[in-house]
């Protein structure tokens, strides 16, 4: 698992997201799936933080390899930052996105866009074989759009609008997407933290 970097998702799009971030590390980037790690992990934190952790040691656990794992969410400020930390689990987690996303635009139907406004955050933690751990996180501002907008992304991509660009972060290429996204800003943060410990380790 030397030149290997597990990644706790079972998520394709994510993985897709995640891969094409981290590729000039010149490390392999597994899911945990493809790791041979099955677990039932409960992500019962309070932060985005303390979820992303738990994840992250519990696959270090069951592969000992350099494990880097997220949390993210959409914080809506009308909505007193919900769905935040439950994001995934908000509604139910077997709820399409779809659903998710009609209800937060039913929520906000008439509200002004200065009201609008939002954030995906998200917060990456990372497990070193040693045990260390690091944590980096990235955020990107925006607001709830009227409409869902856009094929490319998922979650809550097509509601989220990006006013200096136009359209939503469903709308934005994959390359544009992992430029400006809080899951690529929290990677390129934890980027040097991971060329430092495979630095030290070669």
């Amino acid at each position: 698992m030397k030149d290997k970097i597990v990644f706790a998702t079972g998520n394709e799009g994510k993985m897709r997201e995640v891969r094409a971030i981290l590729a000039d590390l010149g490390l392999e980037i597994l899911s945990m799936k493809e790791a041979g790690a099955s677990l039932d992990i409960v992500e019962d934190g309070t932060t985005f933080a303390e979820n992303a952790l738990i994840k992250a040691r519990a696959v270090h656990e069951a592969t000992g390899a350099l494990v880097l794992a997220d949390d993210s969410g959409l914080e809506v400020d009308y909505m007193g930052g919900e769905p935040g930390v439950y994001s995934a689990r908000w509604m139910g987690e077997d709820t399409p996105y779809t659903i998710k996303n009609q209800a937060i635009l039913d929520r906000l139907a008439g509200v002004p866009d200065p009201e609008r406004g939002a954030r995906f955050r998200c917060v990456i933690a990372a497990v070193f074989p040693d045990g260390s751990e690091a944590v980096t996180e990235g955020v990107i501002e925006g607001i709830i759009g009227h409409e869902s907008l856009g094929e490319g992304g998922f979650g809550y991509d097509p509601i989220f609008f990006l006013p200096e660009r136009g359209m939503s972060t469903a709308q934005l290429s994959p390359e544009e997407k992992n430029a400006v996204s809080h899951r690529g800003r929290a990677l390129e943060a934890m980027k040097p933290l991971i060329q430092k410990w495979k630095g030290e380790h070669q």
